[in-house]
C-alpha cells in the first residue's frame, strides 16, 4: 500500500450496526482484507439458529462469504481464520461447516479457541478472517 493510500472500509450490513460500536465489518489495506468476527445474524441483524451450533456455523460462513463478495473476493482468497466457540460441544458443527464452505485445494490457517462467551449470549461461535485479494 502506498503512503498516500488509506485503508478502504468494506460495508456489507447496515451502517447503523457498526457506527455505535466504532468498527467495520472489514477493512481493505492494499490487497489485504481484514474481516471482523462474524456471528450468526441475518441481513437484518436478527440472530439465527438460537441454540443450534450447526445452523449458526452455516450462517457465520454465509456472512463471511458475503463480506468477501462485497470486497470483490471469495472464500478461496482466505489465508487465515480464527474461530471462537463457547463450548467444546460446538467444535464438530464448526468443523463440518468449514469443510462444506471451503473446497480447497488450499485452505486457510485456523486457530480454534474455546471461550466463556461472545458479545451476546445467544452467539455460539464467531469467526474472523484475513484474505489476500490478488489482482483485484
Amino acid at each position: 500500500m502506498s503512503p498516500n493510500q488509506r485503508p478502504q472500509r468494506i460495508r456489507r450490513f447496515r451502517e447503523e450496526w457498526n457506527e455505535p460500536l466504532a468498527f467495520s465489518q472489514a477493512v481493505r489495506a492494499g490487497n489485504q482484507l481484514w474481516i471482523a468476527g462474524q456471528v450468526a445474524v441475518d441481513e437484518d441483524g436478527a440472530p439465527v439458529g438460537l441454540g443450534d451450533g450447526a445452523h449458526q456455523a452455516e450462517q457465520v460462513w454465509r456472512n463471511l462469504a458475503g463480506v468477501l463478495e462485497a470486497a470483490g473476493g471469495n472464500l478461496d482468497d482466505l489465508v487465515s481464520t480464527t474461530t471462537w466457540i463457547v463450548d467444546r460441544a460446538y467444535r464438530d458443527a464448526a468443523t463440518e461447516a468449514r469443510q462444506r464452505w471451503l473446497t480447497g485445494p488450499h485452505y486457510p490457517t485456523n486457530t480454534l479457541l474455546i471461550i466463556d462467551g461472545l458479545g451476546r449470549p445467544e452467539y455460539l461461535l464467531e469467526i474472523a478472517a484475513v484474505a489476500i485479494l490478488e489482482g483485484r
